[in-house]
């Protein structure tokens, strides 16, 4: 009887007690649910997170130290260029060097040989010059191709071609980039020996950069004097050399990752390699225009090594002088020796 009486006694004190709580949490929820609280809103969040990463050191037993990173703030920022800066410095300068370029054929046209040509033809370059200007830039055109296809190959040619075969081509296009590298360095490296002395500055430089070369005179009739190579050669010349030394030297950084620098080191030759890649490819552009399309009897020099006498005079006549006084005529004669 007095456990019955008891259990009677206690049901409706807890039936009580549960609602009153239910009373105090409801109102609190209400409230909670007027005013749009985000209960996680004083929580960090995960950029924050990322950001202290960098301020913290731990321990690992494996032999690779590297492997501990978990995440690398610098990394993020490497990835934003890549994927969003980049694209828009080649973009600018390759399809702003095409722009010009079509804008200057079409002012300007073709630029002819003024005196036509005399049928009389001089040495300009011999076979191993030849050999070392093709091989670079067989080579160039390659990387050229391959290095492009990681900026814009996702973008331009997947929706082309497709996922799989674009990542087979891909995946060669990368072997091709590394192997074929090797040969564009001895190119470099042959012509810094072969051209460098004629590159140097000289007393005709100030004047054919006041005239434009002659370049922007529709009537062809300004021939400024030049040596072997004028000034615009000379320019040409030193941003293959420079750019290819600074393309060398940071693409094997990467080839042999961590052999010479950490991983800032890495991301640093990463940003110097395809910057100075892109804006080479528009000089490049220029220098394929001016030797092919652009000037009759340019190509020429490059494929028999001999160019036509008139040419040679309005364009390269201290040369042509300096070449005469060798032979002791006023027409040089075609020759087996390399022309300096």
């Amino acid at each position: 009887m007095r456990i019955s009486s008891l259990g009677r006694l206690i049901s409706p004190a807890a039936a009580a007690l549960i609602l009153a709580l239910g009373l105090l949490v409801v109102p609190a929820r209400a409230q909670d649910a007027g005013s749009g609280n985000n209960p996680t809103a004083q929580a960090v969040s995960e950029r924050q997170l990322l950001d202290e990463l960098n301020k913290i050191r731990g321990r690992v037993t494996i032999p690779d130290g590297k492997a501990a990173t978990l995440q690398q703030p610098q990394g993020r920022d490497y990835q934003g260029f890549h994927e969003r800066v980049l694209p828009w410095i080649g973009g600018i300068a390759i399809l702003g060097m095409l722009v010009v370029l079509a804008l200057f054929y079409f002012v300007r046209g073709r630029i002819r040989v003024a005196a036509g040509e005399s049928g009389v033809r001089i040495l300009r370059f011999n076979a191993i010059e030849r050999l070392a200007h093709w091989t670079t830039a067989t080579a160039f055109i390659i990387l050229a191709v391959t290095g492009l296809n990681l900026v814009f190959g996702k973008r331009l040619l997947m929706p082309l071609i497709g996922p799989d075969a674009f990542s087979a081509w891909s995946f060669w296009a990368k072997y091709a980039h590394d192997f074929v590298a090797w040969a564009f360095m001895l190119g470099v490296l042959v012509m810094l020996v072969a051209w460098v002395w004629d590159n140097l500055p000289d007393r005709y430089d100030a004047n054919w950069l006041k005239v434009g070369g002659g370049f922007f005179d529709k009537s062809n009739r300004t021939h400024p004097p030049a040596a072997r190579f004028n000034t615009g050669q000379k320019l040409i010349f030193w941003a293959v050399l420079l750019g290819g030394i600074a393309l060398s030297v940071s693409g094997i950084y990467m080839l042999f990752p961590f052999s010479f620098a950490d991983i800032n080191g890495m991301q640093t030759a990463q940003y110097v390699h395809a910057v100075v890649g892109v804006l080479l490819i528009a000089v490049i552009i220029a220098h394929i225009y001016i030797g092919t399309l652009g000037m009759e009897g340019a190509y020429e020099a490059m494929v028999s090594g001999t160019v036509d006498l008139n040419w040679a005079k309005e364009h390269h006549s201290a040369w042509v002088a300096k070449q005469q006084a060798k032979t002791g005529d006023a027409t040089p004669e075609t020759s087996a020796e390399p022309a300096e």
